[in-house]
């Protein structure tokens, strides 16, 4: 299976020691190359590079453009090449991304930073202030989309999808659902922003942005990262497994997304938004 490897292991249990073959997570460097119209001459660029799970890299790669605001759609994609590269192994890690001759590409910033991550001590407001200048989409004002039992309902739903996971139980993984909690997609990856990079870049190809009235869900913690991307995807409600960080709340209330943390056994808190998630109220009881 694509995007897991072997290895010989010393299994030990209590005191006793076994040989035996283990599968673990493939894991391989993608560099991601531009390629477009610069003074009436095609050019080509290096503009990140980024540890990954080996699999939907042209997703990965449409989903990271689009997030980090250098393409608009995936009708500015023109196509996709593995260059020629001197060893074998190394070609199918780096992937070329032809845009159409009309995209401008702001060369100075892409050799700065795309955008301030929680390590790098920069001030958050900064951060936000940044996702909203360079985003797309506004969200609409918060209305109920999605019963509380929904909600519930999607880690099994995402399990169920994460095929990698079962036989290593290493990866990330990132789905979305509609408002009834139907999974349409579903990615892994080994770095939980990968998984939602391609994510979004497979929902981008089928044209479903924005994600107005859709659900994520991530199978870790909702970071400052993972939120910018569900942001400028126009995700309305995401969902992580996990805890938010500080500044993830921040940004999900700036931008009026529904952000949802501690999804799993039968209890969750809404930290942003709550007006999206729909309660019934019973005999004077709270039902989900």
């Amino acid at each position: 299976m694509k995007g897991i490897a072997s290895t010989d292991i010393v299994k030990v249990q209590g005191q006793h020691q076994s040989q035996m073959v283990d599968f673990v997570v493939a894991e391989e460097p993608l560099e991601i190359r531009l390629g477009f119209l610069k003074n009436g001459v095609r050019q080509q660029k290096s503009i990140s590079v980024t540890m990954r799970t080996p699999g939907h890299d042209e997703e990965l790669a449409l989903g990271f453009l689009f997030t980090e605001g250098i393409i608009g759609g995936a009708e500015q994609v023109t196509g996709f090449s593995r260059p020629p590269v001197r060893w074998k192994q190394a070609k199918e890690n780096v992937l070329v991304v032809e845009l159409a001759d009309d995209v401008a590409v702001d060369i100075g910033r892409l050799e700065r930073n795309f955008y301030i991550s929680s390590s790098c001590g920069v001030c958050g407001k900064a951060s936000i202030e940044a996702v909203r200048v360079q985003g797309q989409f506004e969200l609409p004002a918060p209305v109920p989309i999605s019963p509380a039992g929904v909600l519930h309902s999607l880690p099994e739903l995402l399990a169920t999808r994460q095929s990698i996971f079962d036989c290593t139980g290493g990866l990330h993984g990132a789905a979305l659902f509609d408002r009834d909690g139907r999974l349409m997609l579903a990615r892994e990856d080994v770095g939980r922003h990968n998984a939602l990079d391609k994510l979004i870049g497979a929902a981008l190809r089928q044209g479903i942005l924005p994600l107005f009235e859709h659900l994520v869900l991530v199978s870790g913690r909702a970071g400052f990262e993972l939120v910018q991307k569900s942001v400028l995807a126009g995700v309305a409600v995401l969902a992580a497994v996990g805890a938010p960080t500080s500044l993830a709340v921040e940004l999900a209330e700036e931008a009026g997304m529904t952000l949802v943390g501690f999804l799993r056994n039968e209890q969750f808190n809404i930290y942003t938004c709550p007006a999206r998630v729909v309660f019934e109220i019973l005999d004077g009881h709270l039902r989900f």
